[in-house]
């Protein structure tokens, strides 16, 4: 495994721990150069599911676009790596037990914004805005009421 920081090609393995559903392994290595600290994860290779977008094309699906999105919608909150890689992880789960070789890229965004909606509410907003592209404040709007309409049913 090469390092990210300094590209050196020997580590060692610190700690390895299966995620909660058994479909991964993760790893925290060291480098035996840098001594800097990376997560590695180990996956068994299944059949691709495939993504279709808005406009009908496909691709495979890839999770680190999903932890980038959420990642930008954190931004500035607290919310750190750990709790983003366990919504992904959750969201990409659900994928591979509720879908065989394709899915909606709307099914998916709907499943992010459920996990961020119980996490943080202003991350769910960010992510939202963009996801639903608002067009302008009165969508912003309507959405921020209804999140507090849930939020005054359930309190």
């Amino acid at each position: 495994m090469k390092c990210p920081f300094c590209g050196y090609k020997e580590d060692r393995v610190v700690d390895s721990r299966s995620s909660k559903e058994d479909k991964s392994v993760r790893r925290r290595r060291e480098c035996l150069k840098c001594k800097r600290r990376f997560t590695t994860y180990e996956y068994i290779e299944e059949m691709p599911l495939m993504v279709i977008k808005k406009d009908k094309r496909r691709e495979a699906f890839d999770r680190n676009k999903i932890i980038a999105g959420i990642v930008k919608a954190c931004e500035k909150r607290p919310v750190g790596m750990e709790k983003i890689e366990a919504i992904v992880d959750k969201v990409e789960g659900q994928l591979q037990k509720n879908f065989q070789r394709e899915v909606k890229a709307e099914t998916i965004g709907e499943l992010v914004m459920d996990y961020l909606h119980k996490l943080d509410q202003v991350a769910y907003v960010r992510f939202a805005s963009v996801y639903r592209q608002f067009k302008d404040i009165n969508q912003f709007m309507k959405e921020l009421k209804e999140m507090l309409n849930k939020k005054r049913a359930a309190g």
